[in-house]
């Protein structure tokens, strides 16, 4: 009985070590994902190149959600939108993305950040409800101006 139940218990853990609940971009040699490399860089050292790179990751992480639920990650649509209302991210993007980087976003010029900013933080809401005591008041005040 005690050889059924360990084993048992070995393969609940062994099991839940692979499973993935969200998508948080590929994962590099070191087994950190890109963005925890990239947040990292962008808020240790805020650069041009590491605003256009973040912009991009949280872009695919909303349009090609993965992991078992298939939405993007608790708090990744608030980051996305936050960023985009930023008063210099529109700048920067324009003067600093790549030209794939300038692709991913070719639908979108860049007076609608703010629009999209927006509808980030409504996203966050819509998908964890939980959230709105936090992102409501930031939607009433980027939408007031």
């Amino acid at each position: 009985m005690k050889k059924i139940l360990l084993t048992g218990i070995a393969l609940i853990l062994l099991t839940s070590c692979g499973t993935q609940l969200y998508y948080w971009g590929s994962n590099k040699l070191s087994g950190v994902s890109e963005y925890e490399d990239l947040t990292y860089k962008n808020y240790d050292k805020r650069t041009p190149k590491s605003i256009c790179a973040l912009l991009c990751l949280y872009e695919d992480m909303i349009t090609n959600p993965g992991g078992l639920r298939n939405v993007p990650p608790p708090g990744i649509c608030a980051e996305f939108g936050y960023l985009l209302l930023q008063p210099d991210t529109e700048e920067i993007f324009a003067g600093h993305a790549t030209k794939s980087q300038k692709e991913t976003f070719s639908d979108l010029n860049t007076s609608s950040f703010k629009a999209l900013g927006i509808q980030m933080l409504e996203k966050e809401i819509e998908l964890y409800p939980e959230s709105a005591v936090f992102i409501g008041p930031l939607v009433k005040k980027f939408s007031e101006n």
